[in-house]
């Protein structure tokens, strides 16, 4: 799950239990074996053969330290950032003695076995443990949180004119038929943009993005009337999970233009939000006419939602999209994330 720290991003290690971490550190360690087995090497063979010597001591060393840095993520986080590093390094180091003095005569054929090598052996982790330490301070300052804020900001101040431009449209739809019913329409409106308007980037409260979807599809159904049915699955939401702001509306009002409106009868949207595991699960469902749909189709909205996705969960969200014959389905999975705290985009 992705880290929650109080301090700032430039100052805080990284999040030792996010996937996208684990990964870059797997590949960028044995990148660093590859490389050092090419310098070192004088023939083609000899790099294999130097790699498989490497990797006999490193590759259980690197999975039992990224293991004990799981586990210790918790307690990891809470600490100042010299701290921190200080027992990653020390971690490193001292598993890499254990796991060469226990591996014993398994070493002999491939490092030279003694007093000194085990020392040098973990004088080298410790140097691979801080260039990647260096690597996630860089990436953490690249990606600091004032500049995800404003990439946030921008993100979705592309979505905003949308809504604001389709929800106006929906009014004048039954202004002159009823205008009773548009003043009405049009005191929700302001109320759906003042809930819009109050996110600043951070996650929201899943009761409160569904509130305001379904404020923005009780605005179509005025337009579009019995054309426009909706069902809702929301007997496994939990009530306290957060969601990135503006992520359920894009998706709805492509449901509705490019699914429902081109329809001449209409047909059912269908969203379900539910909790599996440490995984929150959001999936929105439409009917769709494979042929001359009279909206052409914008695409920035839901590009929009996939690198927010990207920014702030890193690998550990993922967006599906399925398009049958006749129905449009979008997939989204991403931690379960629960706590009113502040969260930082992943390192």
């Amino acid at each position: 799950m992705q880290s929650i720290n109080q301090n700032t991003m430039s100052n805080a290690l990284p999040d030792f239990r996010n996937w996208g971490v684990i990964l870059r550190s797997l590949l960028l360690v044995n990148g660093m074996v590859l490389l050092g087995a090419i310098t070192l090497a004088s023939s083609w063979q000899d790099i294999l053969e130097r790699l498989i010597d490497i990797s006999a001591l490193l590759q259980p060393v690197l999975l039992l330290n990224l293991s004990l840095l799981f586990m210790l993520n918790s307690w990891l986080v809470r600490l100042t950032y010299k701290r921190g590093a200080t027992v990653v390094l020390l971690l490193a180091m001292s598993v890499t003695l254990m796991i060469y003095h226990l591996g014993g005569r398994l070493y002999i054929s491939t490092v030279d076995y003694g007093y000194f090598h085990s020392w040098r052996n973990a004088l080298l982790s410790s140097v691979i443990a801080s260039l990647l330490l260096v690597y996630f301070q860089f990436r953490a300052h690249a990606l600091s949180p004032a500049l995800d804020k404003a990439r946030l900001q921008a993100l979705q101040a592309r979505i905003r004119p949308h809504f604001l431009f389709n929800s106006i449209n929906a009014v004048l739809g039954i202004v002159r038929a009823n205008p009773k019913r548009a003043e009405t329409a049009l005191e929700d409106m302001a109320d759906l943009f003042r809930m819009a308007m109050a996110h600043d980037g951070e996650l929201v409260i899943v009761r409160q993005e569904v509130a305001l979807a379904r404020q923005y599809l009780a605005l179509e159904q005025l337009r579009l009337g019995e054309r426009l049915k909706v069902n809702w699955y929301t007997d496994n939401m939990p009530d306290d999970a957060l969601l990135p702001p503006l992520i359920l509306q894009p998706l709805l009002e492509n449901a509705v233009y490019h699914g429902i409106e081109p329809l001449a009868e209409g047909g059912i949207v269908e969203i379900k939000l539910y909790c599996n595991g440490n995984e929150m699960h959001l999936e929105i469902y439409n009917p769709r006419q494979e042929q001359g749909s009279h909206h052409v189709g914008n695409k920035i909205a839901l590009s929009n939602i996939r690198e927010r996705l990207a920014l702030q969960f890193d690998v550990e969200a993922s967006y599906k999209v399925e398009i049958g014959k006749d129905f449009y389905r979008v997939h989204i999975k991403l931690p379960y994330v629960k706590e009113l705290v502040q969260l930082l985009p992943v390192s």
